[in-house]
């Protein structure tokens, strides 16, 4: 027989409470004028907590950022490879996979080069950072499952494609200027994935 799930505690329930409001504010704030331009006390002051409770929840900024971004890449990468399942073509297929994700990034320009920027260069060891870091490699691992089901490459050789097919997204994001729109990115992907594809076909 199996055991029901026991109900969480009031503690954890407040715990979520206040992180869901963190999320929240944090999200609102972000978005509106960019995390550069945000103060940790102003999303404490959103958020109805001291910012000593917020340092409990993310000790810097770029944490905070972190912590909102994540969400919304792992819905973006979800929606890519929903899109990419119904596609034969390989480019179009990691392309699919691509294209939210450079829609998540440039919705906000330094807010998407500041989580790519905590992404590489923050501590690995910090559990949103670390999140963001898992993100990537399932976008690699998709764009490599897609590739070996549209090509018919080993599943070595469909590993490496999708670490460079990563990265070659990675790279148009870091690089990208900030009047670059999603469609002028999408088309630079474009080109580099069918250089890359049609010349390990």
């Amino acid at each position: 027989m199996t055991a029901t799930p026991a109900a969480p505690g009031r503690r954890e329930r407040n715990k979520q409470e206040k992180l869901d409001r963190i999320i929240a504010a944090a999200g609102r704030l972000f978005a509106e004028r960019g995390v550069d331009d945000v103060t940790t006390q102003e999303v404490a002051d959103a958020a109805d907590i001291g910012a000593g409770t917020l340092f409990f929840y993310a000790r810097t900024k770029g944490e905070l950022l972190l912590m909102v971004q994540n969400a919304l890449y792992a819905d973006a990468l979800q929606e890519g490879r929903d899109a990419a399942e119904a596609l034969k073509d390989p480019v179009d297929a990691v392309l699919a996979i691509a294209a939210p994700v450079i829609h998540c990034n440039r919705t906000q320009v330094e807010n998407g080069r500041t989580y790519l920027r905590e992404m590489v260069f923050g501590d690995p060891s910090e559990p949103h950072h670390a999140q963001a870091l898992e993100i990537a490699a399932r976008t690699e691992e998709a764009m490599a499952q897609t590739i070996a089901r549209t090509t018919g490459a080993t599943a070595e050789h469909a590993a490496a494609l999708g670490h460079i097919a990563s990265a070659i997204l990675l790279l148009a994001l870091s690089t990208s200027p900030a009047d670059r729109d999603d469609t002028t990115i999408r088309d630079d992907v474009r080109g580099q994935l069918t250089a890359l594809i049609a010349s390990n076909s």
